[in-house]
C-alpha cells in the first residue's frame, strides 16, 4: 500500500502541467476545485479498493492477468481484454502491484471528470443553479460517478476515453489528439458505445443550429453512412448477435438475460416492461423503497437528484429549444437516448444498472443545464427588452414635453 501512496502522490504532481495548461485555454477554469476533485476522487480510489478487498471484484483478475500471456499484444483486442493489455506493462515491466494498478486507473477515471467539466462549462454562457449550489461543480461531486470510475476494469477507463472524446468534439480542429485518444479507447473497450457518439455527432452537426456550408452536412451525412456500413457487422457480432438474424437473436439474447439476472439478489425482470417503465428502471432504479444495500441507498439519493433535474424539462418551451439547440446538446440528447434504450433490452441486474448508467449520465444532465441555460438567456433578453421599452417611451415623453415648452 506504501507504493501506491507515492503513486498517489506523484500522480498529483503530474496532472498539474496539465491543469495549467487547461487554465491557460479557459480562463474560467478553477485549477484549485480541479485538484479538490482530484483528491476526491482517490478518496473513492480508496473506498472501492477496501470493497475489493471484502467483495469479489474484477479488478483483481485483471490485475494477475499479465501471468497468463507470453505478449503484451496477445490481449489487444476489443473488450474485456483490452484493460489487459493496459494492465501487462505496468505489471510486468514497471513493477506495479495490484494498489498500484488500482490508484492508476482512479487517476485516469479522474481525467474523464476534468474534462467533461470542461465541456459543459465551455458550452453553457451561464452557471446554471440547484438551490443556489453551483449544478455543474454539483454534477462533477456525485459519489456513484466516482465509485464506479475508481478501479481497475472498464468503468474508469472508459469514462476517460468519452470525456477527452466530447470535450475534443467540441473543437475538432483544435483538439484532434484528444478525439483520435478518447475514440480509440472507446472502440477498444465498447465499440458501439463509439459507435453512438459518433451517430450522435453526425445528426448534431448536420441539424445543428450552427451555420455549417452544404457540402460539410453531406460529407458529415456520406461518413456516417460508410462508418455504419463498414462496423455493423463486426459491431452486431462483438454484441453477441446474428448479423443475418438481428431481431430473433437480439429477442433471444434479451431473454436470457433476463432468465439470467432475475434471480440475482438484485435483479429486476424487466422482460415484461413497457419502454417507458424500462428506461425509468435504468435511470432511476433503485430508489428508497427498492435499495438493496447500504451503496443503494447512497445511489437512490443521486438517483432522485436525477429525477428532479428530469422534472425540469416537462415543459413545452423544452421542444422549441431541441428544435434549435447547438450541435452539441442534440449530440448528447441522441447518444444518451440510444444507448440507454439498447441497455435496458440487455440488463435486468440492478447493480449491472448502476454502473453502467455512470457513464452516459452525463450527457442528459449537460442537455438539461443547457436548456436552463437557454431559458436563463430568454429571461435576460426579455427584461433587457422590457428595460429598452421603458426607457424608449422615457426618452419620447422627455422630448414630448421640451417640446411643449418651446412652443
Amino acid at each position: 500500500m506504501l507504493g501506491a501512496v507515492f503513486l498517489v502522490i506523484f500522480l498529483f504532481f503530474l496532472s498539474q502541467p496539465i491543469l495549467n495548461e487547461l487554465q491557460k485555454e479557459h480562463k474560467w477554469l478553477k485549477a484549485g476545485l480541479l485538484n479538490q476533485m482530484y483528491w476526491y476522487h482517490m478518496f473513492f480510489g480508496l473506498v472501492y479498493w477496501t470493497y475489493a478487498m471484502f467483495n469479489r471484484s474484477d479488478s483483481q483478475q485483471y490485475f494477475i492477468s499479465y501471468k497468463w500471456y507470453n505478449s503484451w499484444f496477445d490481449t489487444f483486442e476489443p473488450g474485456t481484454l483490452f484493460i489487459e493489455w493496459i494492465n501487462y506493462p505496468f505489471a510486468k515491466w514497471l513493477g506495479f502491484n495490484y494498489d498500484m494498478m488500482m490508484f492508476f486507473s482512479t487517476w485516469v477515471g479522474f481525467w474523464g471528470f476534468v474534462y467533461f467539466y470542461c465541456f459543459m462549462k465551455e458550452n453553457l454562457k451561464f452557471n446554471p443553479k440547484f438551490e443556489g449550489w453551483d449544478a455543474i461543480t454539483i454534477f462533477m461531486f456525485l459519489p456513484n460517478m466516482h465509485f464506479w470510475t475508481a478501479s481497475l476494469g472498464k468503468g474508469a477507463f472508459i469514462f476517460a476515453g468519452l470525456g477527452f472524446l466530447t470535450y475534443g468534439l467540441s473543437w475538432p480542429g483544435k483538439r484532434i489528439i484528444l478525439i483520435a485518444l478518447g475514440g480509440f479507447i472507446c472502440y477498444m473497450i465498447r465499440p458501439h458505445i463509439l459507435f453512438a457518439v459518433l451517430i450522435g455527432m453526425g445528426i448534431g452537426f448536420i441539424l445543428g443550429r450552427e451555420k455549417v456550408p452544404t457540402y460539410q452536412k453531406y460529407l458529415a451525412a456520406i461518413a456516417g453512412i460508410v462508418i455504419s456500413i463498414l462496423v455493423y457487422d463486426k459491431l452486431l457480432i462483438y454484441l453477441g448477435y446474428d448479423p443475418n438474424n438481428v431481431v430473433e437473436s437480439f429477442e433471444e439474447e434479451s431473454t436470457l438475460n433476463a432468465q439470467r439476472l432475475s434471480s440475482a439478489g438484485s435483479g429486476v425482470d424487466m422482460s415484461s416492461y413497457s419502454l417507458p417503465m424500462k428506461l425509468f428502471t435504468f435511470w432511476f432504479r433503485p430508489l428508497f423503497i427498492d435499495s438493496p444495500n447500504a451503496l443503494g441507498l447512497v445511489v437512490s439519493m443521486e438517483n432522485a437528484l436525477y429525477i428532479y433535474m428530469f422534472s425540469r424539462i416537462f415543459k413545452k418551451s423544452f421542444i422549441d429549444y431541441i428544435r434549435i439547440a447547438p450541435a452539441m446538446v442534440k449530440m448528447s440528447a441522441v447518444v444518451f437516448f440510444s444507448i440507454s434504450i439498447s441497455m435496458t433490452y440487455v440488463m435486468s441486474n440492478l447493480g449491472i444498472i448502476i454502473r453502467q448508467k455512470s457513464q452516459i449520465m452525463y450527457y442528459m444532465l449537460f442537455v438539461i443545464v443547457a436548456f436552463m441555460d437557454w431559458e436563463k438567456t430568454n429571461r435576460i433578453k426579455k427584461r433587457a427588452e422590457i428595460y429598452n421599452r421603458i426607457v424608449e417611451e422615457e426618452r419620447r415623453k422627455r422630448e414630448l414635453a421640451e417640446g411643449e415648452v418651446t412652443v
